[in-house]
This record gives C-alpha cells, structure tokens and sequence, in this order.
C-alpha cells in the first residue's frame, strides 16, 4: 500500500538584501560573504578557493565594490610582501558591519505579524497551468 505524500512544507518568505550602485550589485549576501572569506584568509584567492569560486569570479567582486563605493573596500599587496595578500579596510569593516545589521533587522521583520499577514492565503503549491491561456501575471 503506497504511502500518502506528506504534506509540503509551510510557505516561506525569502528576502535577499542587495544595495545598487547604478546598474552594479555594490553590496549582497554573496558579497558580504566573500569580504568575510578575505578577512578570514587576508587573500582574494584563498577566500575564493575557501568558497568554491574561481580567483577570477573573486576578484571581479571585489573590484566591483572598490569602484561602486567612495573609498575602497578591500586593500590589496602582492603576496611577498610583509603585509602581502589582502585585507578589508576600515570603511570595508565598517560597511560589512553596517549590512549584516541591516539584513539582521530584516530577518527580524520577517518573523513579525507581517509575515503571517503575507502569506495567510498563500497556497503551499502553485495550481497547475492551464493549457492555451493567457497570463495576467
């Protein structure tokens, strides 16, 4: 006798925080998460390689947020040098900071009587496509 499906999880709101600098991700999860890796590793590429992401992939993030913000984020030297590798500077210590508590605050809100409002009539599943119709999106 097959057994019954169980039944889906419950609905989920996911919010990402992410801060524009024209047309550029200036700052978001992906990014904070790298600056962490870098002030762990104190170097680009052994925070890439700690987070599974090619040097390259690494050091376009962060040359995008040393362009998008007034100061850079992220200072580096070349590797022999005493103070080689990389480091997050003061305004990069103070920005990570800055958005962890913003996306702490958010995650906050997201467990208020919002979120209950949000998603009191919101369905676990999708209903199924109907064939030939338009979408009123």
């Amino acid at each position: 006798m097959p057994r019954p499906d169980p039944s889906p999880p419950p609905p989920v709101l996911k919010l990402k925080v992410q801060i524009m600098c024209g047309g550029e991700i200036a700052m978001g999860p992906g990014k904070a998460d790298l600056l962490d890796a870098i002030e762990a590793h104190r170097s680009i590429s052994a925070a890439a390689r700690a987070m599974d992401m090619s040097y390259r992939r690494a050091w376009l993030l962060v040359d995008a947020m040393n362009r998008c913000w007034s100061a850079p984020i992220v200072a580096t030297a070349p590797g022999r040098a005493k103070e080689g590798g990389a480091r997050l500077t003061e305004e990069g210590l103070a920005l990570l900071a800055s958005y962890r508590a913003l996306v702490s605050r958010a995650d906050q809100a997201l467990h208020g009587t919002e979120l209950e409002g949000l998603t009191r009539n919101l369905r676990a599943q999708p209903r199924p496509r109907r064939s030939g119709g338009s979408s009123d999106g």
